[in-house]
């Protein structure tokens, strides 16, 4: 923490004319600035350090919660396939409704990648619009 006195050790301002104002040199004016600057820069460094702190911590637990999302919903995509293979299997035939449930997905995923394939090259293209 920064010291709040001068370098001669008065504190600023200490000293008063006899009309009750202030005796004080520029140079005490600087010195006192540059003490309150410091103390400052001093309190916004660990302000912002705590604050950082605060947003990895958040950041993490965040991180660690969307990750199990991630994990629910798939356990949640399998039991749907899975009840989907078991429901047609009564009306076509087990072989048959895996053959199906798979074509579906199969499909859809299909689908899904030229959709990304689609978005990555139009990044790309927005690149190579910049290198030209």
């Amino acid at each position: 923490m920064a010291e709040d006195h001068l370098s001669d050790g008065r504190v600023p301002q200490d000293e008063h004319l006899e009309d009750g104002g202030p005796v004080h040199s520029l140079a005490d004016d600087l010195e006192a600035l540059w003490i309150d600057g410091k103390t400052y820069a001093e309190a916004e460094l660990s302000f912002q350090k705590s604050r950082f702190g605060y947003a990895a911590g958040q950041g993490r637990s965040g991180l660690a919660y969307g990750v199990l999302a991630l994990a629910f919903a798939h356990l949640l995509l399998i039991g749907l396939v899975v009840g989907a293979i078991l429901s047609l299997a009564t009306l076509i035939g087990p072989l048959g409704a895996t053959l199906i449930v798979c074509g579906v997905l199969l499909a859809g995923a299909i689908i899904f990648a030229l959709s990304a394939k689609k978005r990555f090259a139009s990044i790309g293209d927005a690149f190579a619009k910049d290198e030209e």
